[in-house]
């Protein structure tokens, strides 16, 4: 059975800022760095396991920076307040069917996030040697708060995107 590891795997979040001074926050791109995907070949099934804790600040989508301090800030937000990685420190996803549509897949299954368990499914895409996906997820679908400044004048929108993408077909 094939394991991808943190190295082969290319998993980004992107945040999106809504409020009334939303123009001093940031649209942010984070990339995951902590993840196994488990496949099996015959029948075609995969198990993927993302650590909650891994989560860190790559920086605006826009472009611009950011301080060291506030990439440390927002990702121990992430960590402590927002995902609660201490009490719910895996993110999981297991596919229960997987489709061939024209050059990707139609991945179907649970994700299991922040101790809520919700079907998901996803399209993937072949880019050269990769499959790629874009998943939109409502944090609050998983009991997940999005994050907001004191008092509300900055926050994160609900919705945000996923971007996975991964070798395929994987190498043992």
């Amino acid at each position: 059975m094939p394991r991808l590891d943190p190295t082969q795997i290319h998993c980004e979040i992107l945040t999106f800022k809504e409020g009334f001074l939303s123009a001093l926050g940031h649209d942010l791109r984070l990339a995951v760095t902590g993840a196994q995907i488990d496949v099996q070949e015959a029948p075609l099934a995969i198990t993927a396991v993302f650590d909650a804790a891994s989560i860190r600040v790559v920086g605006p989508q826009s472009g611009g920076a950011l301080s060291d301090k506030d990439r440390a800030e927002i990702e121990r937000n992430i960590r402590d307040t927002v995902l609660e990685s201490a009490r719910h420190p895996q993110i999981r996803f297991v596919a229960t069917t997987i489709e061939p549509v024209g050059d990707g897949y139609r991945v179907t299954g649970q994700l299991e996030l922040h101790g809520h368990t919700r079907p998901l499914t996803l399209t993937s895409r072949r880019d050269g040697p990769l499959q790629r996906a874009t998943i939109a997820l409502q944090q609050p679908d998983f009991g997940i708060k999005p994050y907001r400044a004191p008092l509300g004048v900055i926050k994160i929108k609900p919705e945000i995107r996923v971007e996975l993408a991964l070798p395929w077909p994987p190498r043992p």
